[in-house]
């Protein structure tokens, strides 16, 4: 008998902010930062139950905890700027808090608390750093508002710096994975300059393919990470050592390997597998810290193979110099008025409104429940605010998604803990579980969900040590408000457009794009000043691509808002991938060819019909 083929159901598509829930991060177990996190909160917590001083170790136990979910892969001196500057600012949250907490009425706190948030919100979007400090000012403040305690505002602010300042400590004495095998003070940067070449040479063996915009943007990437590396902050302003001035060196050879690699994967014609042989045999000298050895040359049939084949040779001579002078890093050009502009410019406004309506508002129902005494024997009303500053910050992902991710993660975090107090004794038991929640946080920072499952329960366990009886079930109810509040917030009418925070990054990369774009016709002959502005174009680029997906897979009411900017994004990134194509056809001819000309013509037509998004001059 014969049947009838059975068609397959089409694979389920699941929404985007549903898929932006479920999705984690891969790679592999950062056991280095596993080990600081296992060394910070718990034995913090032991030290000052131990020394009479529990609510100090609370305190400093939850900076160790908020640092750690700020310790990301780097090198050692970024993890200074990126650790130390939230550190401080929450200290100061702790004061604002202590100090306004209990001689202000609930009005006037409520008041000052939105203000606050407005401020926190606009230096939010400065950028990563801006926003994790703009954060742990709030969360501070609110905590130590709504959780008075005996101690002086100074004492628990100095107690929070100590807290975080000890994980800082322990990343920069730790080694991590490998460090050992090198120069233990730079393993981080020379970790990243490597992938920078590996990069380049992925870019050169997908040229001519499908993935080779994907590889150039993963390039993109690589250059950034290497970038922040390498200028961190320093008690001196050259490099100190000759081996930090060979690793500037190498950096600064890979720029125009970069820019031939890019060029070659501009003209869509594969190349052959000699010509990444020697980017992948510079990645292997910087990781072992050796020579190079003899580099194949790559063909020099082509003005961007020529300009390839120049790059390995200046990179091998950069390489094999026993001593290197200063390299300029082409760090990004960015003063206190460009920090001051993008706090005040349309996203930071959009985005600091919304922070300070959620922060005033879930501060103030809050407080409405402690006076009516809802919370029963819990007398403390931080959870709410604090809750709610992680649900509006759009970085860690689209509206619903965070929404979804921190109340599946609260409540499953509250059951556990309800669980484990039943059993665990008190407070040993707890110090434990702190200190194993702190060792689970780096791994969880891949999934915002898992995150606030891990915190939640750390911080439950925290406040319990510290006297605060278990209340499980009140932190449920009080997040699902803080869920709802957010929800309602977020998608209520503002004053302006819209995505300011989209158009800002869309307009910052344009202009970035046009920078670049008139100085590569003005056929200028500083090359330093040229693989800035494209490093430039590209890293806006980058942060605009970024704050578009995100605002895109939010729900159809506000990812209308936004709609066609992806697609302004792909005109400029194929602009700044044609200007670098110019470039190296100019250092090679002295002229464009027709079709460089003709494609730039046609890219600044499709930029010129969306003068809105594209932040160009009338005139470009």
């Amino acid at each position: 008998m014969n049947r009838s083929p059975v068609s397959r159901p089409a694979a389920l598509s699941l929404p985007p902010w549903l898929a932006h829930a479920l999705r984690t991060q891969r790679g592999p177990v950062p056991w280095s930062a596993v080990t600081r996190g296992a060394l910070a909160a718990g034995p913090l917590l032991l030290a000052g139950v131990l020394g009479g001083r529990v609510a100090d170790g609370v305190v400093a136990a939850i900076a160790a905890m908020l640092a750690g979910i700020n310790d990301r892969p780097g090198s050692r001196r970024a993890s200074v700027r990126r650790l130390g500057v939230p550190a401080l600012a929450g200290a100061v949250g702790l004061l604002v808090g202590t100090y306004t907490g209990v001689q202000l009425a609930a009005v006037s706190l409520t008041l000052l608390l939105t203000v606050l948030g407005l401020a926190a919100g606009g230096i939010s979007a400065v950028g990563p750093v801006a926003s994790a400090a703009g954060t742990q000012l709030l969360v501070t403040a609110a905590i130590d508002a709504g959780m008075p305690a005996a101690e002086s505002g100074w004492e628990r602010a100095l107690a929070f710096l100590a807290g975080a300042g000890w994980l800082l400590l322990l990343r920069l004495a730790l080694p991590t994975p490998g460090a050992l095998a090198g120069d233990f003070r730079f393993d981080g940067e020379r970790e990243a300059v490597a992938d920078v070449y590996d990069a380049v040479a992925a870019l050169l063996d997908a040229a001519g393919g499908d993935t080779a915009t994907a590889r150039r943007a993963a390039l993109t990437a690589a250059l950034d990470h290497a970038q922040d590396a390498l200028a961190g902050p320093r008690l001196r302003r050259c490099a100190s050592s000759a081996a930090e001035r060979r690793l500037h060196a190498q950096y600064a050879a890979a720029l125009p390997l970069a820019e031939a690699a890019t060029a070659l994967a501009w003209a869509g014609e594969p190349v052959t597998a000699r010509a990444s042989e020697g980017p992948r045999r510079l990645a292997a000298a910087v990781r072992g810290n050796t020579g190079t050895g003899p580099l194949p040359a790559p063909s020099r049939s082509a003005p961007a193979l020529r300009a390839l084949d120049d790059a390995l040779l200046r990179a091998a001579e950069a390489f094999d110099r026993t001593e290197s002078g200063e390299h300029r890093l082409l760090a990004r050009r960015r003063s206190a008025k460009d920090a001051v502009r993008a706090a005040l410019g349309t996203g930071g406004r959009e985005y600091g409104m919304r922070v300070a309506l959620c922060f005033g508002a879930s501060a103030a129902v809050a407080q409405a429940l402690h006076h009516t005494r809802w919370y029963g024997q819990h007398q403390h009303w931080y959870w709410l605010p604090a809750t709610a500053v992680f649900l509006v910050k759009p970085d860690l992902g689209p509206l619903a998604s965070r929404v979804l991710s921190r109340a599946t993660g609260t409540v499953l975090g509250a059951l556990v803990f309800a669980g484990l107090a039943a059993l665990l004794p008190r407070p040993e038991g707890l110090i434990v579980l702190v200190a194993v929640c702190g060792a689970l946080v780096p791994v969880a920072t891949r999934n915002f969900g898992a995150l606030t499952a891990v915190v939640t329960v750390l911080v439950l366990a925290l406040v319990m040590v510290g006297g605060e009886p278990q209340a499980s079930a009140s932190r449920i109810g009080e997040t699902l408000l803080a869920c709802a509040i957010v929800l309602i917030v977020g998608h209520l009418p503002m004053p302006g457009e819209r995505g300011g925070g989209v158009r800002a990054r869309l307009a910052v990369a344009g202009r970035a794009a046009h920078a670049y774009l008139v100085h590569v016709l003005s056929e200028s002959g500083d090359r330093a000043e040229r693989w800035a502005l494209r490093r430039e174009a590209y890293r806006t680029l980058a942060e605009a691509r970024t704050a578009i997906a995100l605002a895109a897979a939010e729900l159809p009411a506000l990812a209308r808002h936004t709609e066609g900017t992806d697609a302004v994004a792909a005109v400029l990134e194929r602009l700044v991938d044609t200007t670098t194509a110019c470039a190296v056809h100019l250092d090679d001819t002295g002229r464009l060819s027709p079709r460089q000309t003709r494609q730039l013509q046609q890219l600044l037509g499709e930029l010129e019909q969306r003068p809105e998004w594209a932040g160009l001059p009338a005139a470009a």
